[in-house]
């Protein structure tokens, strides 16, 4: 073998080695619990430390906000307002992301439930509205099943059904390539983190800044198997069926202009067919985050679904901010495949 191919070899080899060995770090990193968002507390539990924000009055209904897949509690500042208003509302950084501990493992969908159970003991929450944001959507579907009692009715806001994706990027796809993601996790850049987060949203929306600093807290571990787990959970049994059998009330929230998920509206008419007496609602003009980029409405229809049947509007839609007491036929909503749109 010539000199200049040994050496070529000698580098492919070396590369190899440091690739592995960044991989076995990067895996391996944890990260304690830490305040990150005013009014944030940390809750020891025994699956792993939590990040919550707790606000709004003890004595109202409370309403209980998970966050989605490489966010954080901050994602619901725009809707918190105006859901504690009357409501007490108990936000959660999963574990993993935000504030909250980022361990080795404990990144199942059940083990996350179960934590999220944990912290609502420990807050004496109980009977609340559950409001899931993607993957904050199947952990809350994990609560309803493991812990009814904790849970009186549940909205998801862009969780589909089945286990369905649609086009992440070629960065998005090599950051959970083995060994190569590990990689690119350790030299991503904003630019490249902000270019991922823009799918979450409908094209052209201005990603935050603190947003980017939520996907940097994160480590490697649990940015690759908070997905992996989500997904294996949709595999086993579908979504749909998970929360017909369950029985609870529920309200599922979509944006038209989706830029992850390939059909919203597909998504919203599986679950008006299969779950009973099922809301579907979907928005125009935002994409998978309708929680950060169409606040007002995303609270409304929250509010509506949960509160008494007798203070509910009697068509089953809160009006659009600044048109109270006006019917929603004639706001133009329509009723298309059992999917409700938003004009």
């Amino acid at each position: 073998m010539r000199r200049s191919a040994k050496i070529a070899v000698g580098l492919v080899a070396a590369l190899a080695v440091l690739l592995g060995v960044n991989a076995l770090v990067t895996g391996a990193e944890t990260k304690s619990a830490e305040v990150t968002v005013p009014g944030g507390r940390i809750l020891g539990l025994r699956g792993g430390a939590l990040q919550v924000v707790d606000r709004g009055p003890r004595g109202g209904s409370p309403i209980v906000l998970i966050h989605g897949f490489t966010a954080a509690i901050d994602w619901w500042d725009r809707m918190m307002p105006r859901l504690e208003r009357k409501h007490r509302v108990v936000a959660v950084d999963l574990l993993g992301h935000g504030g909250s501990e980022k361990p080795s493992s404990g990144y199942s969908v059940e083990d996350q439930a179960d934590l999220i159970a944990e912290a609502l003991g420990r807050l004496s929450v109980r009977g609340a509205t559950v409001v899931g944001h993607s993957l904050g959507g199947t952990v809350g579907v994990a609560l309803a099943e493991r812990s009814p009692r904790l849970v009186d009715r549940l909205v998801v806001i862009d969780t589909t059904p089945t286990h369905e994706e649609g086009d992440l990027g070629l960065l998005a796809r090599l950051a959970f390539t083995p060994v190569v993601g590990d990689a690119l996790w350790r030299i991503k850049a904003d630019f490249a983190v902000r270019k991922g987060l823009e799918q979450g949203f409908a094209p052209g929306y201005d990603v935050p800044e603190a947003f980017v600093e939520d996907v940097k807290r994160m480590t490697y571990r649990a940015y690759d198997e908070s997905p992996s787990a989500s997904n294996a959970f949709v595999d086993e049994r579908g979504l749909e069926e998970r929360i017909a059998g369950t029985g609870k009330p529920f309200l599922a929230i979509m944006g038209a202009e989706e830029q992850i998920v390939d059909d919203p509206r597909r998504a919203l008419a599986i679950y008006a067919r299969s779950v009973p007496g099922a809301h579907t609602e979907l928005i125009p003009r935002v994409g998978h985050s309708p929680n950060v980029e169409a606040p007002a409405a995303t609270a409304a229809l929250v509010l509506d679904f949960a509160a008494p049947p007798g203070r509910r509007f009697s068509t089953g839609y809160p009006p659009l901010p600044g048109e109270r007491g006006k019917r929603a036929m004639q706001d133009g909503v329509q009723k298309r495949d059992g999917v409700r749109d938003r004009p």
